[in-house]
């Protein structure tokens, strides 16, 4: 068992009403806020006129960058990171999804250095040191990027989609308002289901011996998905289930559940090439790979990780042989992300082809084998990806 050290210290609004506090807490960064958004939901739902009220009565000199990008480009970072540096911006509101948060985040480290944000990637990444404060408004449960030190970004012009993390991206201030996810709809709050599901896997799925206490709450997190989700499709505006998703995604990935566990994550590296090629959901690409990952993985050094999952998230009768619970386990992931929620099972039916596999596994492992749950090769990615279709 590894030692750790958990500090997130991002202060949460959890529930509805609560954007009366919205004013309060942006002041104590200073008076000049840059709001950010993506397309034009927030206003359909009227959350702008809402959050641009709080803005006024706390005097806040607003800006803005809309348009965000699902999959966010280096683009809007860039964008925004100037337009703090212009505006001499005090703290960014961030008012969206998982992307909307991502660019954001970048956009704040951005107007703290004099290089291009796209620098803060890759294996020779500038240090990233600093940003300014962030606050967001969460409308879609799914990245966790409310609260969490991570951010992916996407660069077209490289065909890359690159992830950084670094405390100084974590939000200061959140507000998770589950009516705010009542207009999602159905096929982004199955993709959104998914992404926490898979947060929880790439770390459940696990070699190294941790602390019993993690791997029951993951599994106490991954049966909330296997219960809401299919209700939240069912009943938009279900309170209560849209609640549980939404608590549900922070805790996924904010780095409670990682204990001392100290191995890669394996479906996205292999799904962040996918939409960087593809501009596919984040979410779909992870609900294609996770189920043939697993059954690529899954051999009989392992298979006791496998029956505890079936078993105590599906409820597989545990007398039966380990090998047929693992089976059951891997079958009955499937059938959630493609039967109940709905989600496209193939590379085929999205577009994604045979003659990309190469370029895309190859950039999987840009740092070398994805040293996961069970190490991958370049080859072993192009079999998953053969799998999918």
């Amino acid at each position: 068992m590894n030692p750790f050290i958990y500090n997130i210290p991002t202060k949460v609004y959890f529930g509805e009403n609560q954007l009366h506090n919205l004013g309060k807490e942006l002041s104590k960064f200073g008076k000049r806020v840059l709001l950010t958004y993506g397309g034009g939901s927030i206003k359909r739902i009227g959350l702008y006129d809402r959050v641009i009220e709080e803005l006024r009565n706390a005097n806040m000199e607003v800006f803005e960058v809309s348009g965000i990008e699902p999959n966010p480009r280096i683009e809007s970072v860039r964008k925004g990171a100037q337009l703090c540096k212009e505006k001499n911006i005090d703290v960014l509101l961030a008012v969206g999804g998982g992307s909307t948060i991502d660019a954001t985040k970048f956009m704040a480290a951005g107007a703290c250095v004099d290089h291009d944000p796209w620098e803060f990637f890759g294996a020779d990444a500038k240090p990233l040191e600093r940003a300014l404060p962030i606050v967001t408004i969460l409308t879609l449960a799914a990245t966790g990027s409310e609260m969490d030190t991570a951010a992916v970004i996407s660069n077209l012009e490289t065909g890359d989609k690159l992830g950084r993390l670094a405390p100084a991206l974590l939000p200061k201030v959140s507000f998770l308002d589950p009516t705010l996810t009542y207009s999602v709809s159905k096929f982004q709050t199955a993709c959104g289901a998914a992404d926490i599901m898979s947060h929880i896997i790439e770390v459940y799925f696990n070699t190294q011996q941790d602390l019993f206490m993690l791997d029951c709450f993951m599994e106490g997190m991954l049966k909330t998905i296997v219960k809401y989700a299919p209700v939240a499709l069912a009943e938009p505006e279900n309170y209560e289930a849209r609640a549980n998703l939404m608590w549900t995604s922070s805790w996924a990935i904010n780095g409670f559940i990682n204990g001392g566990k100290r191995k890669a994550w394996s479906c996205h590296p292999m799904e962040h090439e996918l939409s960087a090629v593809y501009d596919i959901t984040h979410g779909l690409g992870l609900a294609i790979l996770t189920p043939r990952w697993m059954e690529y993985c899954l051999d009989e050094s392992n298979v006791d990780k496998y029956v505890s999952y079936g078993v105590n998230v599906f409820g597989i009768d545990a007398s039966l042989d380990k090998m047929v619970i693992a089976r059951e386990s891997i079958r009955l992931t499937a059938e959630f992300l493609f039967d109940t929620l709905g989600l496209q099972r193939t590379f085929t039916e999205v577009g994604i082809k045979r003659e990309d596999f190469e370029l895309m596994a190859r950039k999987a492992c840009r740092y070398g084998d994805i040293k996961g749950f069970k190490t991958l090769t370049q080859k072993d990615v192009e079999n998953i990806f053969e799998m999918c279709l």
